[in-house]
């Protein structure tokens, strides 16, 4: 096992992982390693318990934006008489909310940390980070986060209060990164739910080659907003 230090912000090669995506062990949570880290195909994932955790799984998880699928029923509650989709105005509530105990948390437990949530409002902050938001009657009922470099959007987490509100969020995002030529939204971990979106899984390999392409533009950084139409 790999064993970083807080002095060197070298990863090994993603190919080295074990056969559960596990790359290496240790650090920190600092911007500069954790913009490393993204750009290589990698990212954390630990619980209180655990010491830092770095995961590069094969296969992975991507939505290339053109792909997006919605369905006839989500269509409807995309209307803007039933939720108000914002970007960038309440970060730190969308992590919070991220972290709140769901059913595969049975004891409570969350791996969205203390330091995770300082790390990823860091990273808001510079301008890499961002979320997307659902509000219903001006309460916040969903949303995502995650983290942007160059063309690629790397989903983190999202949360529902109400039925679809996240669902809303991701679709609302994806056709906004359309917009702004976005080539990859990695989605980590493949699932029924993103699935359902269109989301497929592809050999690390590929992901990898995928990803670099992406890279290539400039990055959108600072507080987004969606284009007016």
């Amino acid at each position: 096992m790999f064993r970083l230090n807080r002095h060197d912000l070298h990863f090994p090669p993603v190919d080295r992982a074990s056969p559960e995506g596990l790359l290496a062990v240790g650090g920190d949570l600092c911007p500069e390693r954790l913009l490393e880290a993204y750009r290589q195909g990698i990212f954390p994932w630990y619980n209180d318990k655990q010491p830092i955790l770095w995961w590069s799984p094969d296969p992975r998880a991507v939505l290339f934006p053109s792909k997006l699928h919605v369905s006839r029923s989500l269509k409807r509650r995309l209307r803007p008489d039933v939720f108000t989709v914002t970007l960038d105005t309440s970060f730190r509530s969308i992590m919070e909310g991220c972290a709140e105990a769901r059913p595969q948390y049975p004891e409570g437990g969350t791996w969205i940390t203390d330091a995770m949530l300082n790390a990823y409002t860091c990273l808001h902050e510079l301008g890499y980070a961002h979320s997307i938001e659902t509000w219903q009657n001006g309460r916040l009922v969903g949303g995502l986060y995650g983290v942007a470099i160059g063309g690629a959007f790397f989903a983190e987490s999202m949360f529902t209060r109400v039925d679809d509100a996240s669902k809303v969020a991701l679709v609302r995002l994806v056709k906004q990164l359309q917009t702004w030529n976005f080539r990859l939204i990695d989605c980590q971990q493949f699932s029924p739910h993103v699935s359902r979106f269109g989301a497929e899984e592809i050999p690390r390999a590929d992901f990898i080659k995928h990803l670099d392409q992406a890279l290539t533009p400039p990055d959108r950084r600072g507080r987004w907003e969606f284009d007016t139409v």
